[in-house]
């Protein structure tokens, strides 16, 4: 099925979306974890389901390398084999161009990985990423792109953002279920305006079912991330999904969203736990900090998740980068802030109070750049 997207509410570009996939009707703006291979670590399905987990992201070249796409294929596909009933989306592979760099070779027919697991080369076509995509079965399926770092510059961003226009051709004609997945186009271009814009001219008339922005949060500085992100928004179908790949942190959510943003992924909230660091209101409270060892508080006073009722920073304390049940439930305790976060994004903007809650949200901002509430005053008109 196609994906429904309808705008409940709106103020000046953000807005409040219904989006319903095969597997589950979400409220946009939202969050997705990452889970690499089929799997957020150290916690399970039911408790994703608990703290309101809409989407979760799977990996498709770890996939792939490990079970398998068949094997995931023949055993019904990665909703059953991880046991969860609300939606997945794959991405194509096309970052790991950028992570895994040192073992990728980079053509117009694809690109060959050295697998990091037996040295063994893998080609990975856009006909390829598809059919891999098509095994594993997830609502929303990303074309394969060619992925560059914001901070390179040269010809290779040009070169980038063409192959990515030809190779979203190739991925649409080998989309064999396109009535059950939702094949989305990435933007690239780097921080080129022109190049930008071409590209998503290109994949708008190609009319997707959804579109993503990729090629960002890989190091270039705040305000031309955002100035890509309100460009990209702007150029893109009402209609249709906008998401934004990598993107992790609370702060860069809200002005994305303020900038007419729906979707984010990025291992930050779960990585980060697993450094002993949570996510408050204030921006991060470090529990490995010998001040937490006798601090008898909740990590968040105002959070309801099962970590801040039951458990206090000393505890956590003493659990932190020393036994796993530390970073499981630090892992909870950022995944339940970054749903609760998306969760008051949605109503607030539903609610006629957006304005409002972003001056909340910035306030409380401990390291909160001036930058910030400029570019979103420019941009959105919050006054």
């Amino acid at each position: 099925m196609a994906p429904r997207f309808e705008v409940l509410g709106r103020f000046n570009r953000a807005r409040a979306a219904r989006l319903t996939l095969p597997h589950f009707t979400c409220q946009t703006p939202l969050f997705m974890p990452v889970g690499t291979q089929g799997t957020i670590k150290g916690l399970t399905t039911d408790q994703l389901d608990t703290i309101g987990c809409q989407i979760i992201l799977g990996n498709t070249y770890h996939l792939e390398l490990r079970p398998g796409s068949q094997l995931i294929d023949d055993l019904g596909g990665l909703h059953k084999f991880m046991n969860w009933k609300r939606a997945l989306l794959t991405d194509s592979g096309g970052f790991q161009m950028v992570s895994l760099l040192h073992l990728a070779d980079i053509t117009e027919e694809g690109v060959t990985f050295q697998s990091p697991v037996d040295g063994k080369p893998m080609l990975l076509t856009p006909e390829e990423s598809i059919h891999i995509q098509n095994n594993i079965g997830a609502d929303i399926i990303m074309a394969l792109d060619d992925v560059v770092k914001t901070t390179i510059t040269g010809p290779r961003i040009e070169e980038a953002m063409y192959r990515t226009l030809r190779w979203i051709d190739r991925c649409i004609s080998a989309h064999k279920k396109p009535d059950v997945q939702n094949l989305f186009g990435i933007v690239q271009g780097g921080l080129d305006p022109v190049l930008r814009d071409i590209c998503v001219r290109g994949l708008v008339e190609r009319n997707l079912p959804g579109y993503a922005i990729g090629g960002l949060a890989g190091g270039e500085d705040k305000d031309s991330f955002w100035r890509v992100v309100a460009q990209c928004t702007a150029g893109l179908p009402e209609d249709k999904p906008r998401y934004v790949m990598g993107v992790g942190y609370p702060l860069d959510i809200v002005v994305c969203s303020a900038l007419g943003a729906d979707m984010y992924d990025c291992v930050y909230p779960t990585r980060t736990a697993r450094f002993g660091t949570a996510l408050v209101p204030e921006g991060v409270l470090k529990l490995k900090q010998n001040a937490m060892a006798t601090d008898e508080r909740p990590i968040d006073p105002s959070c309801s998740c099962m970590v801040c009722k039951n458990y206090t920073r000393a505890y956590l304390h003493c659990l932190v980068t020393k036994d796993p049940m530390g970073s499981q439930l630090l892992s909870y305790h950022n995944l339940s802030f970054m749903m609760r976060l998306s969760r008051d994004l949605h109503m607030s903007i539903l609610e006629g109070r957006f304005p409002e809650f972003v001056r909340g949200f910035l306030r409380v901002q401990v390291c909160l750049v001036l930058s910030s509430v400029t570019h979103i005053r420019n941009h959105t008109c919050l006054k």
